[in-house]
């Protein structure tokens, strides 16, 4: 799925989504799969909700391809295409691919420098990782 707008100054998945639609996948990635009505009443804890404005914005999440929707008689429930860690994974390996096809080299010099602070545990991973590659260059 392809997430048309990362958000740099966000944190989060508000990079991914706007503030409603991030709530919305939180919910549904914690409680599973629920009826539009189910999503409002967990969000409305927060603060007032609209059922409209839900789902609205739960239609456009389903054409965006980020949740299926189902019928079960006359309700409808929703549940994410992928996993929070899935979707993660993916836009953030699509996020790194699109960077080294842009300014090459440069990302991985900062990324690179960016390794100074990192766990001990990423960094053995990333040894690994070039050490892998490397012998499959051989």
């Amino acid at each position: 799925m392809d997430i048309k707008n990362f958000k740099y100054d966000e944190v989060g998945l508000n990079r991914f989504f706007g503030p409603l639609e991030a709530s919305i996948m939180e919910c549904l990635w914690e409680k599973g799969e629920l009826s539009i009505k189910a999503v409002q009443q967990y969000l409305e804890k927060d603060k007032p909700l609209n059922f409209n404005t839900v789902m609205t914005v739960m239609t456009r999440l389903v054409e965006k391809g980020i949740l299926k929707k189902r019928s079960e008689g006359r309700l409808s429930l929703f549940i994410p295409v992928q996993s929070k860690e899935e979707f993660l994974e993916e836009q953030s390996k699509k996020l790194t691919e699109n960077l080294l096809d842009e300014f090459g080299g440069a990302v991985i010099s900062h990324m690179l420098d960016a390794m100074e602070d990192a766990d001990p545990s990423l960094i053995e991973k990333l040894e690994r990782k070039i050490q892998s590659l490397k012998k499959g260059k051989l």
